[in-house]
């Protein structure tokens, strides 16, 4: 009978979710944490291609700079501070991205806009956005930046994001954290 119950509650909580989803409603918030692997994806970039993060696996740090929308006042400032100092950005063995549930078509005329020299990615399903735990009450993604090390694991979250300084900011963690600095510099 025990048993009977806690199923029957199960069925509740997984019903109640599932509700929730259906009307557009962020599910529970994953809680990810430094030394946690970080989840997969495989998103389209505004450059054209698909990124999946398996591809840098051994190879590459990987940071992902998750924003709330484009052609907003402060996701145009760091996507601008981003593309000016793309070069210092560059001097450590990194794939950057911003990321975002925009629709690649918005993603990549923002990317233009703003003359970005690295990609956006886009997550209009939500579901890589859902793994990383940004999912905010309003829908879109919070301003999260993640540092993923070369073994797949996450060195670092920055929820503190300094939409003018984001570029130093980035340089300054990806040196705190020993990320190898690429050998033309």
């Amino acid at each position: 009978m025990q048993i009977l119950n806690l199923l029957g509650i199960a069925g509740v909580v997984i019903g109640c979710a599932a509700t929730a989803f259906a009307q557009g409603q962020p599910p529970a918030a994953v809680e990810l944490k430094v030394g946690d692997k970080a989840p997969n994806f495989k998103l389209q970039g505004s450059d054209g291609k698909t990124y999946n993060l398996a591809d840098f696996a051994g190879k590459k740090a990987v940071v992902v700079a998750w924003f709330p929308a484009a052609f907003t006042k402060g996701c145009t400032v760091e996507c601008k501070s981003l593309a000016m100092n793309g070069e210092k950005i560059r001097a450590y063995d990194v794939a950057y991205f911003m990321a975002s549930i925009d629709p690649i078509e918005k993603n990549t005329d923002f990317a233009k806009a703003q003359e970005a020299d690295f990609p956006l990615l886009s997550d209009p399903t939500k579901e890589v956005a859902g793994a990383y735990g940004v999912l905010n009450a309003r829908g879109t993604a919070s301003r999260w930046t993640f540092y993923i090390g070369k073994d797949g694991r996450i060195l670092a979250i920055d929820k503190a994001i300094k939409v003018e300084t984001s570029a130093e900011d980035m340089v300054a963690k990806l040196g705190e954290l020993n990320v190898t600095k690429t050998k033309s510099n």
